[in-house]
């Protein structure tokens, strides 16, 4: 059974280095550009000719868009909008690393905690950067919620700096360990399929059961990979809300 560890190396395709710093173009920027340009050109596609009946691709653009404005209206309210363009650009890009990462051969770019880890600290980044613009020092007041006791204020402050600190860490290691696993399963239940075949263990039939899982993995494994992108953007609006009002 091939390695099913494989599917996560990286590989260079372009060999391209300057002194130490290596800047190869990998199997993983090429997918990444897959998942840019593809989702450049759907959208373009989908918004380029606007009709009072919408096709199918004019559909699925403004669903999407919908789908999106509500997620930040309800989490951000009306001035969150002015991070639509943000919040739909993270959700396209991870979906797009998830679902291309099911075709045979592809590479799963969000299964690397480089990637995933880089996402999260550009949001946590921006929060505390737009922070610190709009409240001043008065963003630190995140750590003490108004009306706690003074005699508790030394444990309280602490939790919430840790909790604060975590989130690039939570948000990217959900995200690279779900996609990691599911791939891994279903790379194991393949195998075990062609295993059967070829060691004549029931021949045909034998592997039928095996493939059957392994179809129904598949279904789960794409819903898991929508799952994983909206919660990543919804915990980006959550992340986001601290830059609109603080927390009193």
């Amino acid at each position: 059974m091939a390695d099913p560890l494989h599917q996560f190396v990286i590989q260079p395709w372009i060999p391209f280095e300057i002194g130490s710093l290596n800047l190869s173009y990998t199997n993983s920027a090429f997918w990444m550009t897959v998942g840019v340009v593809g989702s450049l050109l759907l959208f373009s596609a989908a918004s380029g000719k606007q009709s009072m009946v919408p096709g199918r691709l004019q559909m699925f653009g403004e669903l999407f868009y919908g789908f999106v404005a509500s997620m930040i209206r309800t989490n951000l309210g009306p001035k969150g909008q002015e991070f639509f363009g943000f919040v739909f650009t993270v959700f396209v890009l991870v979906l797009a690393g998830n679902l291309l990462g099911l075709l045979p051969y592809a590479f799963t770019y969000t299964s690397h905690l480089a990637v995933t880890g880089t996402l999260a600290l550009m949001i946590f980044c921006i929060v505390i950067g737009l922070g610190l613009a709009r409240h001043g020092l008065k963003f630190f007041s995140l750590f003490c919620p108004a009306g706690t006791p003074w005699w508790i204020t030394p444990l309280i402050i602490p939790i919430e700096i840790i909790s604060f600190i975590s989130r690039p860490v939570t948000l990217s290691l959900r995200l690279f360990i779900n996609m990691m696993v599911g791939h891994l399963m279903l790379k194991v239940i393949a195998g075990f399929s062609v295993m059967m075949i070829g060691a004549g263990l029931g021949g045909f039939l034998g592997a039928l059961f095996p493939m059957a899982f392994n179809v129904i993995m598949i279904g789960f494994e794409t819903f898991i990979a929508l799952i994983q992108a909206y919660v990543f953007a919804l915990l980006t609006c959550i992340y986001l809300k601290d830059t609109i009002e603080l927390h009193h």
